[in-house]
């Protein structure tokens, strides 16, 4: 985890540029931590040097290019390309369990956020639902996140070492998890 850690540390010298880059090899099955970038983005608009809007939106896309990636090659190569990890194992797992929905809570979940991509390709899931199911997953993670750096400000760091992003990450899986199920039960598509 350390030198993933410093991986991800190292796109930052790019500014936003470098939050895009990270964001989409992490949603590309490459296990940058999220939990690193989407801080460092908030740091960023804290100082002055991005906007909320800037950040969001650059976090968003490149993990939303990333995983449009991981889904096609799973897609169009299947598994073939050899890939077998406890991280894709356990992607396949939750969507198995929970269908398309996986994609949607998956990107709330470490481990499993920078896999689910996978295992929604091999299954064909249709494009459109799968990157409907992917940004709004992203989402609140990428704002809560981003909000954590601005609220740390230059010791966007520290929120590495404390626990605030567990409680953080539990917060946005219970919102997602009760939003999900209101939309269910009025009728909604889930």
């Amino acid at each position: 985890m350390h030198a993933l850690t410093a991986l991800a540390t190292g796109f930052l010298t790019l500014g936003l540029w470098g939050v895009f880059v990270g964001m989409a090899l992490e949603s590309a099955a490459i296990p940058i931590p999220s939990e690193v970038l989407l801080p460092f983005a908030g740091y960023l608009v804290a100082v002055g040097r991005a906007t909320w809007w800037e950040a969001g939106l650059v976090a968003l896309v490149g993990g939303t290019l990333g995983a449009v990636v991981a889904y096609g090659v799973a897609y169009w190569v299947g598994r073939t390309w050899g890939s077998h990890s406890h991280g894709l194992d356990r992607a396949q797992r939750w969507f198995e369990r929970y269908g398309e929905a996986a994609v949607f809570f998956g990107r709330l979940v470490p481990g499993v956020r920078t896999y689910i991509s996978l295992p929604a390709g091999l299954a064909r899931m249709r494009f459109g639902r799968f990157l409907g199911y992917s940004v709004l997953g992203a989402l609140p993670w990428t704002v809560v996140f981003i909000y954590l750096g601005v609220q740390f400000g230059t010791n966007w760091h520290q929120a590495l070492h404390d626990q605030v992003w567990v409680y953080a990450v539990g917060a946005v899986v219970v919102l997602a998890w009760a939003v999900w199920f209101l939309n269910r039960r009025r009728g909604g598509v889930a």
